[in-house]
Protein backbone atom coordinates (compact mmCIF):
# COMPACT_ATOMS: atom_id res chain seq x y z
CA UNK A 1 0.00 0.00 0.00
CA UNK A 2 1.15 3.28 -0.59
CA UNK A 3 -0.58 6.95 0.62
CA UNK A 4 1.06 10.50 -0.04
CA UNK A 5 -0.78 13.44 0.93
CA UNK A 6 -2.31 15.36 -1.92
CA UNK A 7 0.13 18.48 -1.40
CA UNK A 8 3.13 16.64 -1.71
CA UNK A 9 2.02 14.43 -4.48
CA UNK A 10 1.16 17.26 -6.89
CA UNK A 11 5.22 18.44 -6.23
CA UNK A 12 6.72 15.02 -7.14
CA UNK A 13 7.93 15.25 -10.72
CA UNK A 14 6.31 11.57 -11.57
CA UNK A 15 3.95 9.63 -9.55
CA UNK A 16 4.96 7.19 -6.65
CA UNK A 17 3.37 4.17 -7.53
CA UNK A 18 5.57 1.91 -5.66
CA UNK A 19 7.22 1.90 -2.62
CA UNK A 20 10.49 1.22 -4.79
CA UNK A 21 9.66 4.76 -6.17
CA UNK A 22 10.72 6.37 -2.55
CA UNK A 23 13.59 4.29 -2.51
CA UNK A 24 14.91 5.72 -5.55
CA UNK A 25 14.51 9.39 -4.58
CA UNK A 26 17.96 11.21 -3.99
CA UNK A 27 19.38 13.51 -1.13
CA UNK A 28 21.87 14.11 1.49
CA UNK A 29 21.63 11.27 4.19
CA UNK A 30 21.27 12.48 7.44
CA UNK A 31 20.88 9.08 9.68
CA UNK A 32 22.13 5.64 8.95
CA UNK A 33 22.30 2.48 10.90
CA UNK A 34 24.31 -0.06 10.09
CA UNK A 35 22.25 -3.38 11.03
CA UNK A 36 19.00 -2.14 11.48
CA UNK A 37 18.19 -1.95 8.13
CA UNK A 38 17.10 2.23 7.84
CA UNK A 39 17.95 5.34 6.55
CA UNK A 40 16.85 9.06 7.01
CA UNK A 41 17.52 11.53 4.19
CA UNK A 42 16.60 15.04 3.60
CA UNK A 43 15.39 16.15 0.16
CA UNK A 44 13.60 18.76 -1.57
CA UNK A 45 10.95 19.54 -4.23
CA UNK A 46 10.20 23.21 -5.68
CA UNK A 47 12.36 24.61 -2.70
CA UNK A 48 10.49 22.80 -0.01
CA UNK A 49 12.36 20.38 2.57
CA UNK A 50 11.35 16.76 3.39
CA UNK A 51 12.57 13.91 5.29
CA UNK A 52 12.33 10.25 4.15
CA UNK A 53 12.62 7.89 6.34
CA UNK A 54 13.32 4.07 4.66
CA UNK A 55 12.93 1.16 6.16
CA UNK A 56 14.22 -2.70 5.06
CA UNK A 57 14.23 -6.34 6.14
CA UNK A 58 16.49 -6.32 8.87
CA UNK A 59 16.88 -10.02 8.49
CA UNK A 60 15.85 -12.97 11.25
CA UNK A 61 18.92 -12.66 12.89
CA UNK A 62 18.48 -8.90 14.15
CA UNK A 63 14.75 -9.75 14.65
CA UNK A 64 15.83 -12.22 17.23
CA UNK A 65 18.77 -10.22 18.74
CA UNK A 66 16.13 -7.70 20.02
CA UNK A 67 13.44 -10.35 20.89
CA UNK A 68 16.46 -11.96 23.39
CA UNK A 69 17.46 -8.65 24.90
CA UNK A 70 13.96 -7.93 25.51
CA UNK A 71 13.18 -5.24 22.68
CA UNK A 72 10.55 -5.36 20.23
CA UNK A 73 12.22 -5.19 16.85
CA UNK A 74 11.48 -1.83 15.09
CA UNK A 75 10.06 -3.78 11.28
CA UNK A 76 9.31 -0.73 9.89
CA UNK A 77 7.50 2.85 9.50
CA UNK A 78 4.31 2.19 10.40
CA UNK A 79 5.36 3.09 14.43
CA UNK A 80 5.97 6.35 12.98
CA UNK A 81 2.74 6.44 10.13
CA UNK A 82 0.60 5.63 13.09
CA UNK A 83 1.82 7.88 15.84
CA UNK A 84 2.07 10.80 13.57
CA UNK A 85 -1.80 10.50 12.70
CA UNK A 86 -2.20 10.23 17.03
CA UNK A 87 -0.40 12.91 18.38
CA UNK A 88 -2.56 16.02 16.82
CA UNK A 89 -5.39 14.10 18.26
CA UNK A 90 -3.68 14.49 21.76
CA UNK A 91 -2.81 17.99 21.07
CA UNK A 92 0.84 17.20 20.75
CA UNK A 93 2.82 19.22 17.93
CA UNK A 94 5.13 16.62 16.11
CA UNK A 95 6.10 16.72 12.48
CA UNK A 96 3.63 17.01 9.22
CA UNK A 97 2.85 13.85 7.75
CA UNK A 98 2.88 13.72 4.28
CA UNK A 99 3.30 9.94 2.86
CA UNK A 100 3.64 6.14 3.88
CA UNK A 101 4.05 2.94 1.81
CA UNK A 102 4.65 -0.51 2.70
CA UNK A 103 5.12 -3.61 0.73
CA UNK A 104 6.01 -7.10 1.51
CA UNK A 105 4.39 -9.18 4.33
CA UNK A 106 8.02 -11.08 5.55
CA UNK A 107 8.77 -9.09 8.87
CA UNK A 108 12.38 -10.03 7.91
CA UNK A 109 12.24 -8.58 4.61
CA UNK A 110 9.25 -5.72 4.74
CA UNK A 111 10.36 -2.75 3.10
CA UNK A 112 8.55 0.80 3.77
CA UNK A 113 8.70 4.77 4.12
CA UNK A 114 7.44 7.23 5.93
CA UNK A 115 7.55 10.98 4.38
CA UNK A 116 7.10 14.24 6.91
CA UNK A 117 7.43 18.08 5.77
CA UNK A 118 10.70 19.70 7.10
CA UNK A 119 10.24 21.79 9.96
CA UNK A 120 12.09 25.37 9.67
CA UNK A 121 13.17 27.73 11.74
CA UNK A 122 13.47 24.79 14.71
CA UNK A 123 16.74 24.15 17.72
CA UNK A 124 16.76 20.52 19.55
CA UNK A 125 16.07 21.46 23.07
CA UNK A 126 19.21 19.76 23.99
CA UNK A 127 20.90 22.42 21.97
CA UNK A 128 18.73 25.26 23.71
CA UNK A 129 19.68 24.48 27.01
CA UNK A 130 23.18 23.51 26.54
CA UNK A 131 24.24 26.92 28.16
CA UNK A 132 22.41 26.80 31.10
CA UNK A 133 24.13 25.46 33.91
CA UNK A 134 26.61 28.33 33.39
CA UNK A 135 24.75 30.51 32.34
CA UNK A 136 20.88 30.23 34.19
CA UNK A 137 17.55 31.52 31.68
CA UNK A 138 15.36 33.76 32.85
CA UNK A 139 12.67 31.71 35.65
CA UNK A 140 9.83 32.54 33.63
CA UNK A 141 11.77 30.84 30.14
CA UNK A 142 12.70 27.66 32.28
CA UNK A 143 9.64 26.95 34.23
CA UNK A 144 7.47 27.36 31.04
CA UNK A 145 9.76 24.62 28.81
CA UNK A 146 9.14 22.32 32.18
CA UNK A 147 5.68 22.85 32.25
CA UNK A 148 5.24 22.21 28.68
CA UNK A 149 7.80 18.92 28.04
CA UNK A 150 5.22 17.76 31.21
CA UNK A 151 2.35 18.36 29.42
CA UNK A 152 3.20 16.71 26.44
CA UNK A 153 4.65 13.43 27.97
CA UNK A 154 1.73 13.61 29.88
CA UNK A 155 -1.05 13.72 26.73
CA UNK A 156 1.30 10.76 25.47
CA UNK A 157 0.97 8.33 28.38
CA UNK A 158 -2.47 9.37 29.15
CA UNK A 159 -3.14 8.65 25.08
CA UNK A 160 -1.70 5.07 25.76
CA UNK A 161 1.68 5.93 24.16
CA UNK A 162 5.03 5.34 25.04
CA UNK A 163 8.22 7.22 22.82
CA UNK A 164 11.02 4.80 23.80
CA UNK A 165 13.41 7.20 22.75
CA UNK A 166 12.30 10.22 25.21
CA UNK A 167 15.47 12.10 25.52
CA UNK A 168 15.62 15.68 25.52
CA UNK A 169 17.19 16.29 22.13
CA UNK A 170 13.33 14.90 20.61
CA UNK A 171 12.01 17.98 21.25
CA UNK A 172 11.97 20.61 18.57
CA UNK A 173 11.80 24.45 20.03
CA UNK A 174 10.17 27.36 17.14
CA UNK A 175 12.24 29.99 16.69
CA UNK A 176 12.21 32.69 17.25
CA UNK A 177 10.31 32.33 20.48
CA UNK A 178 9.26 35.22 23.30
CA UNK A 179 9.91 32.93 26.33
CA UNK A 180 6.31 32.83 27.07
CA UNK A 181 3.51 30.59 26.43
CA UNK A 182 1.10 32.29 23.83
CA UNK A 183 4.48 31.62 20.95
CA UNK A 184 5.90 28.54 22.35
CA UNK A 185 5.75 25.30 19.47
CA UNK A 186 8.03 22.53 20.75
CA UNK A 187 7.83 19.16 18.48
CA UNK A 188 8.18 15.92 19.26
CA UNK A 189 10.32 13.88 17.00
CA UNK A 190 11.82 10.54 16.03
CA UNK A 191 8.89 8.62 16.61
CA UNK A 192 9.94 5.23 14.78
CA UNK A 193 10.21 3.38 18.20
CA UNK A 194 6.62 4.54 19.59
CA UNK A 195 4.12 2.15 21.00
CA UNK A 196 0.67 2.04 21.71
CA UNK A 197 -1.33 0.53 23.90
CA UNK A 198 -4.88 1.15 25.73
CA UNK A 199 -3.01 1.73 28.81
CA UNK A 200 1.22 2.26 28.61
CA UNK A 201 2.39 0.01 31.77
CA UNK A 202 4.44 1.37 34.77
CA UNK A 203 7.73 0.25 33.41
CA UNK A 204 7.22 1.87 29.88
CA UNK A 205 6.49 5.24 31.54
CA UNK A 206 9.55 4.71 33.94
CA UNK A 207 11.59 4.47 30.90
CA UNK A 208 10.69 7.42 29.11
CA UNK A 209 10.79 9.71 32.65
CA UNK A 210 14.16 8.62 33.36
CA UNK A 211 15.22 9.10 29.90
CA UNK A 212 14.17 12.57 30.17
CA UNK A 213 15.57 13.18 33.47
CA UNK A 214 18.57 11.57 32.56
CA UNK A 215 19.26 13.87 29.09
CA UNK A 216 18.14 16.80 31.32
CA UNK A 217 20.56 15.81 34.04
CA UNK A 218 23.54 18.67 32.45
CA UNK A 219 21.05 21.81 32.25
CA UNK A 220 21.57 22.49 36.07
CA UNK A 221 17.90 21.80 36.81
CA UNK A 222 17.57 21.87 40.41
CA UNK A 223 15.34 20.19 42.60
CA UNK A 224 12.66 22.59 42.79
CA UNK A 225 12.94 22.26 38.71
CA UNK A 226 12.12 18.10 38.76
CA UNK A 227 9.11 19.13 41.55
CA UNK A 228 7.73 21.45 38.89
CA UNK A 229 7.88 18.98 36.38
CA UNK A 230 6.29 15.63 38.49
CA UNK A 231 3.57 18.30 39.50
CA UNK A 232 2.67 19.06 35.79
CA UNK A 233 3.27 15.87 34.62
CA UNK A 234 0.64 14.44 37.32
CA UNK A 235 -1.34 17.25 37.18
CA UNK A 236 -1.88 16.59 41.10
CA UNK A 237 -0.41 18.48 44.51
CA UNK A 238 2.85 17.54 44.83
CA UNK A 239 2.35 15.97 48.27
CA UNK A 240 -0.36 13.68 46.66
CA UNK A 241 2.11 12.55 43.38
CA UNK A 242 5.11 11.91 45.90
CA UNK A 243 2.84 9.42 48.05
CA UNK A 244 1.45 8.12 45.34
CA UNK A 245 3.68 7.47 42.63
CA UNK A 246 6.71 6.49 44.94
CA UNK A 247 7.07 3.37 43.17
CA UNK A 248 7.38 5.07 39.72
CA UNK A 249 9.57 7.44 40.96
CA UNK A 250 11.90 5.18 42.08
CA UNK A 251 12.06 3.37 39.02
CA UNK A 252 12.44 6.51 36.77
CA UNK A 253 15.48 6.96 38.98
CA UNK A 254 16.72 3.71 38.74
CA UNK A 255 16.29 4.37 34.69
CA UNK A 256 18.36 7.41 34.85
CA UNK A 257 21.04 6.58 36.78
CA UNK A 258 21.79 3.56 34.81
CA UNK A 259 21.92 5.28 31.80
CA UNK A 260 24.37 7.83 33.32
CA UNK A 261 26.41 4.81 34.09
CA UNK A 262 26.31 4.08 30.72
CA UNK A 263 26.95 6.99 29.15
CA UNK A 264 24.94 6.56 26.25
CA UNK A 265 21.30 5.95 24.96
CA UNK A 266 19.93 2.84 24.23
CA UNK A 267 19.09 3.58 21.05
Amino acid sequence: MIWLAPEFAARLPRPWKCVADAFHVQGEVRKEIAGRGRRTLRFELEGRGYFLKLHWGVGWREIFKNLASGRLPVLGAANEWHALQRLPELGIETMVLQGYGREGWNPARQRSFVVTRELEKVVSLEHHCAGWKEDPPEPRHKWTLIRRVAEITRRLHRGGLNHRDLYICHFLLQQPWSGGEEDLHLYLIDLHRVQQRNRVPLRWRAKDLGSLWFSAMETGLTRRDRLRFLQAYFDAPLREVLKREEKLLRAVERRALALKAKGISDE
